[in-house]
């Protein structure tokens, strides 16, 4: 291969990122290379008149390898279709507070040079914003840390050999295929990382590692006669966390349970609509959690900041205090919990995570909050919300992992459905809608089960639902307890302009919900 100019920086940037985070598991304190480049930024800031100033140095893996089987039509033959994909991605971003504003530059090129350089830009962007800026940026105190902190993990997923991982997923499609009504069948496994620095010109220097790994697999029958198809899916709970995660997926298990599903699925009647008690399984509440609870109790969407990229929210601040759900309803904002898509040890601000109340017995406790937005709302210190999805964006609010407090203990699934008359038991994320203020929404999902005089029953198809969200949350009567509780992901969570992507996750138990409009979809 000739050696150019681009495949030299590459192999260098490459070469540079290994040496920076190259750490031991047990490392107690951040590379002091890193520091040193930090250094350079901290200093330029400070000779610039900066009031505050902080250095990101990231470097972000993502690898996707996936396996799909389908019938080749009009033989007997069955090909096997692989798809490997690899990206990586290595820089740092300067944010600065110059005159009471934000600015903020980046570059791929991390060398001290260029991290002056940079600084100073920031600093000419900071001084543009000020003359247009209504009110100086207020930070919430924070503590300082110097610190490492890594997912727990044995293995990373990045020193399986790709062959492996092929090898696995082809065993897994070929389980669902097995049944030949099964048209074709996938597998797909993605793992992630994010090697991040963070230094603050308050003393903060901060090295994490965050590592992700998550799987699909599915099928699909298709009913040439009646020009119909149905896929059921198979989510394991999407997680951080090493390769010895990967067997406790029960993939190879629950393949054979899809492609059964999926057949079943394929010949279910329709749905017969109207109001309808549901029992939400977790794999399927987590999106109905995100949409409904998530994303209205993000501050800045209550405030209207956030309005173009998925609307505002029907929470304001003034129903802090106010009672928005049933008393069977406490959520939970949390950045600690082990495994959560969003854990971390500390936000992009320097904030050490926590766990929070945002829903108490009903009653609306608190917004997701950064820095410079907790004194909007009258609190003195950061609920950790604050993450860029690379070196070359700014950190602004995003959604910490969310969880749905479980039931009584004891309270089974049984339980759920034993007291249902007529009813839909839900599992697995279909399409969705919500409106601009997170009000008014409808969900399907992946499969629906009759539920009669207590029982559940045989598949049906073709469900969805529809509520305002204070009134369906008012109507959650009843959930089963801690020993059904799970937690599911969602990895392309979007939000500003430009668009930044976010990985979060959200936990419940199986939960009831009394008198919801059902209605007939595709």
């Amino acid at each position: 291969m000739m050696l150019t100019r681009r495949v030299f920086l590459t192999a260098s940037a490459a070469a540079l990122a290994d040496r920076l985070f190259a750490a031991p598991k047990d490392a107690k304190s951040p590379n002091p290379e890193l520091e040193k480049l930090a250094g350079v930024a901290l200093r330029e800031a400070k000779k610039l008149k900066a009031t505050y100033a902080d250095i990101r140095i990231i470097r972000y893996k993502n690898q996707n390898t996936g396996l799909r089987l389908q019938q080749e039509r009009g033989t007997n033959k069955t090909l096997a279709v692989p798809n490997v994909f690899e990206d990586s991605s290595f820089g740092f971003g300067v944010r600065v507070i110059v005159n009471g504003a934000w600015g903020f530059a980046s570059s791929p090129l991390v060398t001290a040079e260029e991290i002056a350089r940079i600084t100073g830009e920031a600093v000419i962007v900071a001084k543009a914003n000020s003359t247009i800026q209504p009110k100086p940026v207020i930070l919430a105190p924070t503590k300082t840390y110097r610190d490492h902190w890594a997912t727990p993990h044995q293995k990373n997923p990045f020193d399986v050999p790709i062959p492996e991982k092929l090898a696995l997923l082809r065993d897994i499609a070929e389980v669902i295929k097995k049944q030949p009504k099964v048209s074709f069948s996938t597998a797909n496994l993605s793992c992630r990382s994010e090697d991040k620095y963070l230094a603050t010109s308050e003393g903060s220097s901060i090295q994490q590692l965050v590592l992700q790994i998550y799987a699909n697999i599915s099928g699909t029958a298709v009913d040439m006669s009646k020009a119909l198809s149905r896929t059921r899916n198979y989510n394991p709970t999407q997680a951080q966390a090493g390769w010895e995660y990967v067997p406790e997926m029960n993939l190879t298990e629950n393949a054979a349970r899809i492609r059964e599903e999926v057949l079943e699925h394929l010949a279910a009647p329709p749905v017969k609509p109207g109001k309808k008690d549901l029992v939400l399984m977790p794999s399927h509440l987590m999106l109905t959690i995100h949409e409904s609870v998530g994303h209205p109790t993000e501050l800045d969407r209550s405030l209207g900041y956030e309005a173009n990229y998925a609307g505002t929210s029907y929470i304001t601040p003034a129903k802090m205090g106010k009672k928005i759900a049933s008393e069977a309803v406490t959520f939970y904002g949390d950045r600690t919990y082990e495994r959560g898509l969003a854990t971390a040890g500390y936000d992009d601000d320097g904030v050490k995570t926590t766990r929070w109340p945002i829903i108490e017995n009903g009653i609306f406790k608190h917004f997701q909050t950064t820095r410079d937005q907790a004194h909007l709302v009258g609190e003195k210190e950061s609920r950790g919300c604050s993450y860029a999805d690379s070196w070359a964006t700014v950190p602004f609010q995003r959604m910490p992992n969310v969880w749905l407090k479980a039931g009584p203990q004891g309270t089974s699934l049984e339980d759920l459905i034993s007291g249902i008359d007529d009813g839909v038991l839900i599992e697995g994320r279909g399409s969705y809608s919500i409106d601009q203020q997170r009000y008014n929404f409808q969900f399907g999902g992946d499969a629906f089960w009759e539920i009669k005089g207590g029982k559940k029953g045989g598949m049906i198809s073709r469900v969805s639902y529809q509520a305002r969200t204070p009134d369906f949350w008012s109507a959650c009567d009843l959930i089963a307890g801690q020993s059904y509780w799970q937690q599911y992901g969602t990895t392309g969570d979007a939000k500003g302009e430009p668009t930044q992507i976010n990985s979060i996750s959200h936990g419940c138990s199986p939960a009831r919900f009394r008198g919801i409009d059902v209605i007939i979809t595709d």
